[in-house]
């Protein structure tokens, strides 16, 4: 009998003891994240981009499903941009993918997130 491996993911037998290390599962930046001021701070970015995919929209397209918040410099860059709005921006799973690779330049986000935000 065979089971996965919740540290590499693999399929070990049963009694089988995985000597791989633990992958990275956020650390600091995930405990920071649920608090509940990040859950209020999410929401309120949303609700200012009108649910909607603030790349997706500068494009004329209208993507409402599957929204996330992503910060444009990262968390573990700089901690003291976890709230800050101009560093937030609301945007489906697809481009907060293109953004997380670095395939949507920073400094568009950080363009669209200010137009919101001055609005």
């Amino acid at each position: 009998m065979f089971k996965a491996c919740p540290k590499c993911g693999r399929l070990h037998p049963y009694n089988f003891v995985c000597e791989t290390k633990r992958t990275y599962n956020g650390g600091d930046e995930r405990k920071l994240r649920s608090k509940s001021r990040w859950t209020r701070k999410s929401l309120e970015v949303r609700e200012k981009a009108n649910f909607l995919c603030e790349v997706c929209k500068d494009n004329n397209k209208y993507v409402y499903d599957d929204l996330e918040v992503h910060h444009i410099v990262k968390v573990k860059e700089d901690e003291t941009k976890l709230l800050d709005n101009y560093n937030l921006i609301c945007l489906c799973q697809e481009c907060h993918k293109k953004a997380e690779k670095n395939l949507i330049e920073r400094a568009y986000l950080e363009a669209l997130a200010k137009a919101r935000e001055e609005k």
